[in-house]
């Protein structure tokens, strides 16, 4: 009987191309599949957070001339100027950065916070109303228009988060991320976010401006 001749072997510089491209069309089909959004989406949220973090900060740094300037018009105001030091103290005391945005309890002491110096902020500007000296003064005014604007950028930032966070969450708890989650990012939790709704998270703070 005649023996067929065997085939040769592949050499080892095609068999390691063939693997190569065995890889590479495996890679594409699982990006293709969702496999990054997980990760992507996180970067996001952690993104987000560090522009509302960036917007509260701006906010904070105008505090003190703010009420230097108010101090000039209105010292005997003192219980409202002490207020807002407090509080403006008491927001920049609490720092949440991107691996403890999981941690609710922290998030909510950020929020109550920041809530408080708005408040505080508020009463100064009613405080104003009663010092016509004082609501013509231009660093008055030129802060006055710096704050305003800041809490609108702090809106935008906040409802620009809550999406992010949305976003991330959904893909977790949905197919096929719900599956690439259990496999590969069983690690990264579900994110918390703010107490705020999609409908009013992109309002300002009522801070009155007169």
């Amino acid at each position: 009987m005649r023996m067929l001749p065997r085939p040769m072997p592949m050499p080892l510089t095609s068999r390691a191309v063939v693997q190569v491209t065995l890889w590479l069309c495996l890679a594409l089909m699982l990006t293709g599949c969702g496999i990054n959004n997980i990760p992507t989406l996180d970067e996001k949220v952690k993104s987000a957070w560090a522009q509302v973090e960036n917007q509260y900060q701006r906010r904070a740094d105008l505090v003190p001339n703010l009420v230097e300037t108010v101090k000039g018009f209105a010292a005997q105001e003192q219980e409202t100027l002490t207020a807002v030091i407090e509080a403006r103290s008491r927001a920049t005391s609490i720092n949440i950065d991107a691996d403890s945005l999981d941690d609710p309890e922290k998030l909510q002491q950020f929020q109550q916070a920041q809530g408080q110096l708005t408040g505080a902020l508020s009463r100064l500007m009613a405080v104003s109303e009663r010092y016509p000296e004082l609501k013509s003064n231009q660093n008055f005014l030129a802060l006055q228009s710096q704050l305003e604007g800041t809490e609108n950028r702090i809106a935008v930032a906040r409802r620009d988060f809550i999406q992010a966070v949305e976003a991330y969450n959904t893909e977790i708890r949905t197919f096929p991320g719900r599956l690439w989650h259990g496999l590969l990012y069983s690690d990264m939790p579900i994110r918390e976010t703010f107490e705020a709704t999609a409908e009013n998270a992109d309002q300002a703070p009522e801070v009155e401006f007169q």
